[in-house]
């Protein structure tokens, strides 16, 4: 079982389940609303929630954190099943008191619902919203992308990298990928130098941000 939350965050941390997943979900200001309510499950008024992200967020490890930290049920994509199982899913956890989960790329007002029993069930459902990254927290995500990868990044590099990048979670792993390639290809060390030249020639950084400091200062 995880340590439980306290009542003030430390950000960025780590939720980590124990269930030996490669990578841990680190907590930023981006997500820690999300985290915060999923780790309060047994307070929850309506026994189902909605996590709302994009993809590459981390969601999917937030609903296995979740159903083992809390013996909850997740459906991870609401398009991957019927409306029919989420009604039911939906009631069942109702009456049972176990909490469900449903992982989605919009919240239930975009989804158009036929069936309106299930619409008016989900128009009382907390949305849990992932916002894309912090400085910080897609600093530490491109460090433990690169760790998974068996590579330890020096500090400079994500420091580098960061600032003259486009904050999205999809960015951060086209970087991470494309870095990984050039460094295996070239048989090179991967330092701020053959970083720089691989996100400039992909068009990945953004060559008027290049000189751009980074001052965030992360915990």
């Amino acid at each position: 079982m995880a340590r439980p939350m306290s009542g003030q965050i430390a950000l960025p941390f780590e939720w980590n389940g124990g269930g030996g997943y490669d990578v841990p979900l680190i907590v930023g200001t981006s997500n820690a609303d999300a985290v915060r309510y999923l780790r309060h499950a047994a307070t929850w008024p309506v026994r189902t929630a909605v996590l709302v992200g994009p993809r590459g967020s981390g969601r999917s490890l937030m609903g296995r954190l979740f159903a083992e930290e809390t013996g909850g049920q997740i459906i991870d994509d609401h398009r991957s099943v019927s409306e029919e199982a989420i009604f039911h899913a939906w009631n069942a956890a109702q009456a049972s008191g176990v909490p469900l989960l449903i992982i989605a790329d919009a919240p239930p007002t975009a989804w158009n619902v036929a069936l309106p029993d299930l619409a008016s069930r989900l128009a009382a459902v907390p949305v849990l919203t992932i916002g894309e990254p912090d400085d910080c927290l897609a600093r530490d995500l491109i460090d433990a992308l690169f760790a998974q990868r068996g590579m330890v990044l020096a500090p400079e590099v994500a420091s580098y990298i960061v600032p003259r990048m486009e904050r999205s979670y999809a960015m951060i792993h086209r970087v991470v990928a494309a870095l990984d390639a050039a460094s295996l290809e070239q048989g090179r060390r991967l330092g701020v130098r053959l970083t720089r030249e691989t996100l400039m020639s992909q068009g990945l950084i953004d060559p008027d941000l290049i000189e751009r400091q980074d001052d965030t200062t992360c915990r």
